[in-house]
Parts: structure tokens; C-alpha cells; sequence
């Protein structure tokens, strides 16, 4: 998933509840376990290509790490439907927006005195992800990088950057004991050695030619996860 600049946090527990039956809790844990260390191998290697955006990646973060604290402190008392829809509808919008701003390209690319604003939103939007089902968080964090303006590569690489924080902070909070060791360190071999040939790969890329091929897929995509949310 770090070709597409998410962490993989839906993947796996889509994964490892379906597929390995594992109980929600014990779940979460095991994806947050097994994302992390791909996801600082990903970003180590996007960095050494110059291609993460510290500016906006930091203060992504800033919100984000105090929503992961909020959201993983409040988690048991939030009923699952409510946090579902109400994410699924945030990706759906998301996704719609990265497709009509690709259909309909605005001609003016110039800094918006709301991009902070918005940065810190869908930071704060990632962070509750994170903290509250154990997700990775990458759908907001990725939507809100190409809302910004920033190509598919470089959105990619400042996505895997921003997600290294905020599953740190929530494996702690969604550790007590409650990973899968045997599967989690299964998957994560697998993931370790994407994110190693990931970077590679999109340092090699025309940026132009693949943020026109990816970034409407990525939409489509986005907009994916959140029916699949609530169906």
C-alpha cells in the first residue's frame, strides 16, 4: 500500500478479521503492528529520494498525533455504527472532491490561506482513525495531499511520512497484549519488503504521466473504501 501512499490499516483488518477471524480489539492491534515498520522502512526510502514534504507533512502530524491520544482514550465509548458513517461519508466527499479537481483542474495552483486550515483537518480526520478503529488513517492524509495540490508522488511520500506518527502513537494505545504475533509478523515481512521496492519504483516514475494515471484511480478508490464502510 505504500505505493499509494496508505499504510494498508483497511487491507488488514479487512484481512485479518475475514480471512483469520480475529476479534476486533486483537485485530486492530495486529494491523497497527504490522504497518508500522513498513511504513519507517517506506518513508526512509522516500525521504533518500527527496520527494517527502516536510512543511506540510509536520503539521499533518501535529494534528494528528493529539487525535490518535482523543480518539484511541475514547474509542470504548464511541458506538461502532456512528464513528463508521460518519468516516465512510468523510471518504466518499474526499474522493469525489480529488476527481472533480481532476476532471475540472483549476488554473490557479497558488498557496490558499486555508491550506493550513485544511492540512490540520485532515490530520485531525486521520488521527481519529487511527485512534479509534485502528486504521492507518492513509485515506485522509493521501485526499487531503492531492486537495493541497501536491502530485501523486510526492502525496504518496509525504503520506507514508505523516502515517509513521500516527501509528506509532496508536500501537501503543492498541498494544495491551492484544496482537497476533504469528500473523503480524507473517504479513509484516511481506509489507517490509514492499515498502522497500516502493520508493524505488515511484523515484523512476514521470511524475506527470503517473499523477495523471493514479490520481483518478485513487479517487475511485477513496470513494471505494467509504461505501464499503457501510455495506
Amino acid at each position: 500500500m505504500l505505493s499509494t501512499g496508505g499504510g494498508g490499516g483497511a487491507l488488514y483488518l479487512g484481512v485479518l478479521t475475514s480471512l483469520f477471524h480475529l476479534s476486533g480489539p486483537v485485530a486492530a492491534a495486529t494491523s497497527l503492528f504490522t504497518a508500522f515498520p513498513s511504513l519507517v522502512v517506506g518513508s526512509i526510502g522516500h525521504y533518500k529520494t527527496g520527494n517527502i514534504r516536510f512543511k506540510v507533512g509536520n503539521r499533518m502530524i501535529i494534528a494528528a498525533i493529539p487525535a490518535t491520544i482523543v480518539g484511541s482514550l475514547l474509542s470504548p465509548y464511541i458506538p461502532k455504527i456512528i464513528y463508521t458513517w460518519i468516516i465512510a461519508i468523510i471518504l466518499i466527499i474526499l474522493g469525489i472532491q480529488i476527481l472533480v479537481q481532476f476532471i475540472f483542474p483549476s488554473k490557479n495552483k497558488k498557496k490558499s490561506k486555508f491550506d493550513n486550515l485544511k492540512a490540520t483537518l485532515f490530520g485531525v480526520i486521520s488521527g481519529l482513525m487511527v485512534g479509534v478503529a485502528g486504521l492507518s488513517g492513509g485515506g485522509p492524509i493521501l485526499a487531503g495531499l492531492l486537495l493541497l495540490n501536491l502530485d501523486m508522488v510526492r502525496a504518496v511520500a509525504t503520506s507514508s511520512y505523516v502515517l509513521v506518527g500516527t501509528s506509532a502513537i496508536g500501537l501503543i494505545f492498541h498494544l495491551n497484549g492484544n496482537i497476533d504475533w504469528s500473523i503480524g509478523i507473517s504479513l509484516m515481512i511481506g509489507a517490509i519488503i514492499g515498502a522497500i521496492v516502493a520508493p524505488r519504483l515511484l523515484s523512476k516514475v514521470n511524475p506527470i504521466k503517473f499523477n495523471t494515471y493514479v490520481k483518478p484511480l485513487m479517487s475511485v478508490l477513496i470513494i471505494f473504501m467509504g461505501i464499503k464502510m457501510i455495506i
